[in-house]
């Protein structure tokens, strides 16, 4: 039986779907069932038969620290897709990222140690790629650069990698994939989805950085590809295209039929902006929504170099204009 943590993500639930469609027994954490919702919707643009195989997961409630929660659901699993993970920027979420991606790692990776799970599938994130301001052009070998500006985010994923390799001193087989910006439909609060939605309600600024992408049919593929393969204890950088901000988004504008940004946002324009909503978060006590690492991504020109994938597993990407299309597609049916 296969366990894939993070069921009700973007990934999850769109491997989840993989999953079932190829006839495997496949058990999914869950924490609220309202976000179940989640899954029943991304199975709905595969099939209209969405519901049977919806219920053909067996689901299980269960917190990442949460050990006996855990350890229930490791119960004669012999694969394991490891994609939960909380997503902020914030500073000040720090500690909470820590427990969820690194300590929560740590469960999966010990579980999975104890269980004798064959193998072990992580979803990272280019972001604990390292780079460096001479060499734009990075791969798996490209060393993490502590002295480098990084988002908690990051750090905390990076955190979680060493859990993952420290599994596989231990006796584990692993993979770990570092895919870019994941692109597909399901979900529009947060994550790619929430620029389909900014661009719909009219966001009129673009950076001049690029965007490295990634489809979410495409993430998936290769996890599945590389669980069932006999490769072991290697990671691999999941990035179709480097996009410019301005035509990504002027591509998603053209699909939904709005105006597309139309003013450079610069780099001295962002400094103000992320201090402003650090003095707004300091006054109200709001979430804060522009944080400088997550900023700064938007004037990032690194390349990372997809070869090994490539050429490894004669994997080809997905094109992403044609895709944005697709996810825009869903987005006016779902708006």
């Amino acid at each position: 039986m296969i366990l894939v943590t993070g069921g009700t993500g973007l990934v999850g639930s769109h491997l989840l779907y993989r999953l079932i469609a190829d006839s495997k027994a496949v058990r999914a954490i869950y924490r609220t069932k309202a976000k179940q919702e989640i899954v029943k919707r991304v199975f709905s643009y595969y099939t209209q038969d969405y519901e049977s195989l919806f219920n053909k997961i067996e689901w299980i409630e269960a917190d990442l620290l949460d050990i006996p929660q855990l350890t229930e659901a490791f119960k004669n699993i012999e694969y394991v897709y490891h994609c939960a993970a909380m997503v902020s920027f914030a500073p000040n979420d720090y500690h909470k990222l820590r427990k969820t991606n690194i300590e929560g790692t740590t469960n999966i990776v010990n579980l999975c140690i104890s269980h004798h799970v064959k193998k072990l599938c992580y979803v990272s994130s280019v972001a604990t790629i390292g780079d460096s301001e001479n060499n734009r052009h990075v791969d798996e070998e490209t060393n993490w650069n502590q002295e480098k500006d990084n988002s908690v985010y990051a750090i905390t994923k990076y955190g979680a990698e060493i859990e993952i390799w420290r599994g596989t001193q231990e006796g584990l087989d692993a993979i770990i994939v570092n895919p870019g910006v994941i692109i597909g439909a399901g979900i529009w609060s947060h994550g790619s989805g929430e620029l389909f939605n900014q661009v719909y309600e009219g966001l009129p600024f673009y950076t001049k950085g690029h965007i490295a992408c990634v489809t979410v049919n495409d993430v998936v593929n290769s996890m599945v590809m590389l669980l069932e393969s006999t490769i072991k204890n290697e990671r691999y950088i999941l990035v179709a295209e480097h996009i410019p901000y301005q035509t990504f988004l002027a591509t998603i504008a053209k699909t939904l039929n709005v105006k597309p940004p139309h003013i450079e946002a610069k780099s001295w324009m962002l400094s103000i902006a992320w201090r402003l909503d650090w003095f707004k978060h300091k006054l109200t006590g709001k979430p804060r929504k522009l944080v400088k690492p997550m900023l700064k991504s938007t004037l990032n020109k690194t390349v990372y170099n997809n070869t090994k994938i490539k050429s490894q597993l004669n994997f080809q990407f997905t094109s992403i204009s044609d895709y944005i299309e697709n996810v825009a597609s869903q987005f006016l049916k779902e708006h």
